[in-house]
């Protein structure tokens, strides 16, 4: 079954050398990168886990751009297919912001936004997130963000899902929001935003399947199948890793198949 990873990026030695990820590193056993990582290798491992499209993001920071929406584009072209861009942005310059935003998707061809709230330490319902929900809604686009605890070495308040993600699908009926990393410790609240908002889905990068909290299993294989979407968070997790035990979840071949690429496909319009 072709697979569409809806969270993963090709990182640059800024982003994969970040002090940040010096917890994930530990965790991982990953090593600093020594030198730029070839998009063939990404390719590579996304072929090799029978992802047909990866949904590869930019991230920008208060810092500046640890991968640029212009340096995605050129993964994307290298990338036989196999990638599709998803944007960053600067929260800092809402004008400037907006724009970057439209270029992606209608000069570049990005499929999303994605805002990752810890790296800013800024929670989904700041204002300056406002105008890129807007944008996001007029350009057809969904927002993609964070839920959960942070593993990087950052506070993970801003992870939560209520109040947050629950405030902005009230603020923005109209806005699709897929919000990654499950939101544990805060499943249960992470489920409850989706069920109550038409909208909003979860993708359940940076964890194997056999470390799926017990509500999300049985969520999708349930009421949430049309809900929730599979992600890696490659390349801290190949996909081939990440989906290593779905067998033992129980999943129909319809949840199956929802979860792996059709709910993405909808999504995301690919």
């Amino acid at each position: 079954m072709a697979i569409v990873d809806a969270w993963m990026q090709h990182p640059t030695l800024r982003h994969s050398n970040h002090e940040m990820f010096e917890s994930l590193r530990r965790w991982t056993g990953m090593a600093l990168l020594e030198e730029e990582l070839p998009v063939k290798a990404t390719v590579a491992a996304l072929a090799a886990g029978d992802v047909e499209i990866g949904l590869a993001s930019a991230w920008y920071g208060p810092e500046g751009a640890l991968v640029s929406n212009d340096e995605v584009a050129g993964f994307v072209a290298q990338a036989e297919g196999r990638l599709r861009g998803v944007a960053g942005a600067d929260l800092t310059k809402p004008v400037a912001a907006v724009r970057e935003l439209r270029r992606a998707v209608e000069e570049l061809g990005f499929v999303a936004l994605r805002v990752v709230p810890w790296l800013w330490q800024l929670p989904p319902t700041d204002r300056l997130y406002y105008p890129l929900y807007a944008a996001c809604v007029d350009l057809g686009v969904p927002f993609c963000t964070q839920v959960g605890h942070t593993g990087p070495l950052r506070p993970s308040e801003t992870g939560r899902p209520i109040p947050y993600i629950d405030q902005v699908a009230l603020d923005f009926p109209e806005l699709t929001i897929v919000c990654g990393h499950i939101g544990y410790p805060w499943t249960t609240e992470m489920i409850a935003v989706a069920d109550k908002h038409a909208n909003v889905y979860i993708d359940t990068s940076a964890y194997t399947a056999r470390r799926y909290p017990r509500e999300l299993v049985e969520y999708l294989r349930g009421r949430g199948r049309k809900k929730v979407l599979f992600g890696s968070n490659y390349p801290m997790i190949t996909p081939a890793r990440a989906l290593e035990h779905l067998g033992e979840l129980g999943l129909d071949a319809k949840a199956t198949e929802l979860f792996l690429s059709g709910n993405a496909r909808r999504v995301f319009k690919l």
